[in-house]
Order: C-alpha cells, then sequence, then structure tokens
C-alpha cells in the first residue's frame, strides 16, 4: 500500500509540474497578447488622429496658415493646397499619392480592420486569463490538499 501511496504522490507531483509548465506558458503568451494589443492600440490611435488631421486641414479656410508638426515639439509654419493630393503609406516604405477622399476611406477600413484585430485579440485575452485562473485555483487546491504552500495566482 506504501508502493500505492508513493506512486500517486509521485503522479501528483508530476501534474503540478505539468500545470505549473502550462500556466508559465499561459502567461508568456499573455504576455505576448497584451504587448501586441497595445501596438494595436498605437497604430489606432495614430490612424485617428490622421483622419482627425486631415478632416480638420479640410475644413479650414483656404490660404489658412498651419504649424505642421516635425517631431520633437518642433514645428513649421505652412498651407496646404486643398485640391492637392495627399501622400500615405501603404507598407513597406511605400508611399503614393491619392485623392483626400479616398484617403480618408482607406483610414476609415484601415480603423475597422484595427478594431477587429483588437476585438480578436481582447477574446483571446480574456481566454488565456481564464486558463490562468483555472489553472492556478486547481494547482492551489492541490497544495492546500497535500499540506503544501503554493502561490500561483498572480500575474
Amino acid at each position: 500500500m506504501a508502493t500505492d501511496e508513493a506512486r500517486s504522490e509521485t503522479q501528483l507531483e508530476a501534474e503540478v509540474q505539468e500545470d505549473l509548465m502550462r500556466l508559465d506558458a499561459y502567461r508568456n503568451q499573455l504576455n505576448a497578447l497584451l504587448q501586441q494589443h497595445q501596438i494595436l492600440s498605437a497604430s489606432r490611435q495614430d490612424h485617428v488622429r490622421a483622419r482627425e488631421s486631415l478632416e480638420g486641414v479640410d475644413r479650414a479656410p483656404a490660404g489658412s496658415e498651419l504649424l505642421l508638426p516635425l517631431g520633437g515639439e518642433t514645428f513649421v509654419r505652412g498651407s496646404v493646397d486643398l485640391r492637392a493630393p495627399v501622400l500615405i503609406g501603404i507598407g513597406s516604405g511605400i508611399v503614393v499619392e491619392m485623392e483626400r477622399p479616398k484617403v480618408i476611406e482607406l483610414l476609415a477600413e484601415r480603423l475597422k480592420r484595427i478594431d477587429q484585430a483588437a476585438h480578436e485579440m481582447e477574446g483571446q485575452i480574456n481566454t488565456l486569463d481564464e486558463r490562468i485562473q483555472v489553472l492556478s485555483r486547481r494547482i492551489d487546491a492541490i497544495a492546500r490538499a497535500s499540506g503544501m504552500t503554493a502561490n500561483v495566482g498572480g500575474n
């Protein structure tokens, strides 16, 4: 009977070790997804800012002077020819000229895709978080039942 107890205890330890490795993998996946979500959020903010800026320029009276940001809180004064096409990046460092309405449409489509990706990613984040919570509770319960102390609930 002692060998059965030793075997079941060894089996339990192996299961706990496997659960701990799975928990660590879930946490790593969750952190990666959270980083990707932050990148999507930053991209969304950039696209919203571009759309709002373009719409603001279009509402300005002809010949209005604008401050054009160069970065590092540095600006130059300038004006925009409202008839001129807009330059927009399409990826891989390629920039093309497009008419304003087409650019606004393209920005709206990009925002829609970003929002869809963020929504899907939030679902994956929630699923992983639930798995982490279930696994953490399971490991804690096993630890309490065996008299060990475990603190696996934190991220």
